[in-house]
């Protein structure tokens, strides 16, 4: 995740919301942002776990990077958060988006949503050393899970 959290540091030093009131962001906007940090996340993670080729890591990536695995990542992290991170993600899953869920319940795809909004509005506060903590917490059992898949 070093990689990752670099780049991130590097986009952060940029970044004209640091300063500003991240709740005033609409929740889908932090989730579509959240949707990109997660996937860049997830992809450094499995490119640095398995040296494959593409269309496996491809695979591996989408076990972790989709509305049912992120909906499990939802419950899994709640006991971690503060009340401030919490809020975010209720916000996230509570809004209501035009989008579908392709291969999800619409339960799954809000919870997916919340997580997605956690992660966008943590990379905006510039908090890479939580997002790297959550993350963790995300991926810590569904690694073993995935890995008995295979």
């Amino acid at each position: 995740m070093d990689n990752a959290c670099n780049f991130f540091n590097s986009i952060n030093k940029k970044n004209e919301f640091v300063d500003k009131n991240l709740y005033n962001i609409s929740p889908l906007n932090l989730a579509y942002l959240g949707d990109a940090i997660f996937e860049v996340l997830v992809r450094d993670k499995v490119l640095k776990d398995s040296k494959t080729s593409v269309n496996k890591l491809n695979s591996k990536a989408k076990s972790f990077v989709n509305a049912k695995a992120q909906c499990e990542m939802y419950y899994k992290i709640i006991n971690f958060l503060s009340e401030e991170e919490y809020s975010i993600m209720k916000r996230g899953r509570n809004t209501k988006s035009i989008s579908k869920a392709k291969n999800a319940t619409i339960v799954e795809y809000r919870h997916a949503t919340g997580l997605e909004a956690l992660f966008g509005y943590l990379f905006l506060k510039g908090d890479n050393e939580r997002i790297n903590f959550i993350f963790e917490k995300c991926i810590i059992n569904d690694e073993e899970n995935n890995d008995e898949k295979k």
